[in-house]
């Protein structure tokens, strides 16, 4: 059973079948618009050869056309000159290879750049590498300096001299670039990466002076602005002048106005510092002095108190009171002994008087029965006859023994 041609190793298309097909496939598209940067311009008689590449992408394609057109172009065609073309697909068979034949050339204009310049602003910024909390801190010393800039340009020559002047120890790795035209986005990112990949680089500059808006297109190059945003290392963009505002300044870690600007932000400016820290010096002596003062004043208004100035005064006044107390005391205390050891006289001899010796020395006798229980006779019934008795007198005791009750006793 037969196969259809081109479907099966058994039947296969011949290679000029495969081109013949291929080229009517594209011839079937018309005539199409195509916007890109010119390179490799090259004229051989009435034919100019052209590629034709996209700047955001590493994309080309070979375009042709007649060296009239190139002639009679609305701008002088060279190298890096961003156009807009129409042509026609073409597929050449014999080498296989695949071109624009061009009939019209026209310049973009300067509306068209800035617009598609905004279109990739409002891109990038939704992507959010335009956010400020991704912006990296520049290191107050850096180690080592990247450069990226133009060979022998005054870019160069204004970062490192303003650098060198505030810094005298700052070093340089500096990668002389293309920084206009078709070649310098490729140069400046390989140099970005290179930079990035070293150890003893702390920041990265790419510097530029001011141009007009084709001059500065390879810096809102969508390329060189996402290899920014993926950059380790921080990144100051001093590119043109201060009017001009490319879209790596809002996707780099700091923008500077111009690369004198650029040299004054990544490094410190000796003479300030050393101002700066002799004016802290001159703050803090000062402060010092003056809270040295403060303790001072308050030292001696606390010495000034009478506590303070006479601390002897008090135990002085109190020994005063405390002697006049004690004679006080001494005083009151003797009278009352006076008072008292009167008193006690007194009662001493009141009692003398009312004792029982007084009245016995006035004759009267204590009589008591010896039965053991020496109690006083109280009554003549106490002392039957024959009751043993000690009769008590002033002077001393006689022993008797009671006769018994007398009648008429008185």
């Amino acid at each position: 059973m037969s196969t259809a041609p081109g479907s099966s190793a058994e039947n296969p298309f011949p290679v000029r079948a495969v081109a013949i097909r291929v080229a009517s496939w594209i011839e079937k598209l018309g005539i199409v618009w195509v916007e890109g940067q010119l390179t490799e311009i090259r004229g051989r008689g009435a034919t100019t050869y052209m590629v034709l590449r996209d700047p955001a992408a590493d994309m080309s394609v070979r375009v042709t056309c007649s060296s009239e057109l190139v002639r009679n172009a609305p701008v002088a065609l060279s190298e890096g000159t961003q156009v807009v073309v129409c042509g026609k697909p073409q597929f050449d068979p014999r080498r296989g290879s695949f071109s624009l034949r061009l009939s019209q050339i026209r310049a973009v204009g300067l509306g068209e750049l800035l617009a598609r310049i905004e279109r990739l602003r409002r891109l990038l910024e939704a992507e959010g590498l335009f956010d400020p909390r991704l912006k990296r801190p520049l290191p107050f010393l850096p180690n080592q300096v990247g450069l990226i800039t133009g060979r022998g340009g005054a870019a160069e020559h204004d970062v490192t001299t303003v650098a060198a002047g505030r810094w005298p120890a700052v070093r340089f790795a500096i990668r002389n670039t293309a920084v206009q035209g078709v070649n310098a986005v490729g140069q400046i990112v390989e140099a970005l990466r290179e930079l990035d990949a070293n150890p003893d680089v702390d920041v990265i500059v790419i510097a530029r002076g001011g141009g007009s808006v084709e001059d500065l297109l390879p810096f809102s190059d969508e390329t060189l602005c996402r290899a920014i945003a993926a950059c380790r290392t921080p990144v100051v963009s001093a590119v043109g002048h201060e009017p001009d505002n490319p879209l790596c300044d809002l996707v780099a870690d700091v923008r500077a106005a111009t690369p004198t600007d650029a040299a004054k932000k990544v490094v410190p400016d000796t003479a300030a510092e050393s101002a700066r820290i002799a004016d802290l010096r001159h703050r803090s002596a000062r402060a010092l002095r003056n809270w040295v003062g403060r303790e001072q004043h308050t030292l001696a208004a606390l010495r000034s108190r009478p506590a303070l100035a006479e601390p002897i005064r008090m135990i002085t006044d109190r020994i005063v009171e405390t002697e006049r107390a004690r004679a006080a005391a001494r005083r009151d205390i003797t009278r009352l002994v006076v008072a008292e050891s009167e008193r006690v006289g007194h009662l001493g001899a009141r009692l003398t008087t009312l004792g029982p010796a007084a009245t016995l020395a006035r004759g009267y006798a204590v009589v008591q029965a010896v039965d053991g229980s020496a109690a006083v006779l109280r009554s003549v019934a106490d002392a039957p006859a024959g009751t043993a008795l000690r009769i008590r007198l002033s002077d001393g005791a006689v022993g008797a023994v009671s006769t018994g009750r007398e009648d008429g006793a008185g």
